[in-house]
């Protein structure tokens, strides 16, 4: 599992980094991040993570805030010396509490519950859950997209990417028409070939034919050139490059 660190104290990070790692020496630890405008930037730019830690008061103001500007699907421990901020806390994904200094028992108490939940919830959503086969007619060919005051279905193969702006979802053809699409992009993602899209960063989800060529990056990202060209830098994070690689290679 991948897990993000926003924590401003190094001694108080290296002991949180320490103690997942006793408890599951394979979980994937990104961070950690010191402050509420790197962690804003961090979620603009990268998937979501499977568990967010946070301290709570951080050098520029106070983790709620990042949650009350960023939607983040995942679950939140909060890990602070303040009891004040319980309340406030689980109104943004909340499922455990961690009063500093805890011990080792009570940061796995806390990883635990995280897991049973997990079981529980892909286990009753299992019941519903379609297997991905590329040869299977499930795989969408189509996307229907507002073209003004009409609705219109844009073929997959004529799709360049698609990407999030002001919370309002877009589709770009290879032609460089800019539609409309009333889906989210994780709804979207789920729906596509993934051996044709990939989900680049939280803002992009983009169609093989379309990145014209891709170069490394600063701190391990993988910049991309599309086509149509954006006028914004396009990368793919750190922890998905290994990943993106190999999916341009299959």
């Amino acid at each position: 599992m991948t897990i993000l660190i926003i924590e401003d104290e190094k001694p108080a990070a290296e002991k949180l980094m320490h103690g997942i790692k006793q408890f599951d020496a394979s979980a994937v630890l990104v961070g950690p991040l010191r402050s509420v405008k790197e962690s804003i930037s961090w979620f603009a730019d990268n998937p979501v993570p499977d568990l967010v830690f946070a301290d709570i008061q951080l050098t520029d103001g106070s983790s709620l805030d990042v949650f009350k500007k960023v939607s983040v699907t995942c679950p939140v421990i909060f890990a602070t010396a303040y009891d004040e901020y319980l309340l406030e806390a689980l109104e943004h994904n909340s499922i455990d509490y961690l009063l500093k200094p805890f011990k080792q028992e009570k940061l796995e108490g806390a990883l635990n519950k995280y897991l049973r939940l997990k079981q529980h919830f892909t286990a009753n959503l299992s019941r519903f859950a379609v297997s991905y086969n590329p040869n299977s007619n499930t795989v969408k060919s189509r996307v229907v997209v507002k073209r003004g005051i009409d609705f219109v279905s844009v073929k997959t193969d004529d799709i360049a990417y698609f990407y999030t702006e002001h919370k309002v979802v877009f589709l770009v053809d290879a032609a460089g028409n800019r539609y409309i699409v009333d889906k989210p992009l994780a709804d979207l993602e789920s729906e596509l070939d993934k051996r044709s899209f990939f989900r680049v960063n939280r803002k992009f989800l983009v169609h093989i034919n379309a990145i014209q060529r891709f170069k490394s990056f600063e701190k391990g990202k993988i910049l991309l050139e599309l086509k149509p060209p954006v006028t914004e830098e396009v990368t793919v994070s750190q922890e998905n490059a290994g990943s993106f690689r190999e999916w341009m290679g299959k």
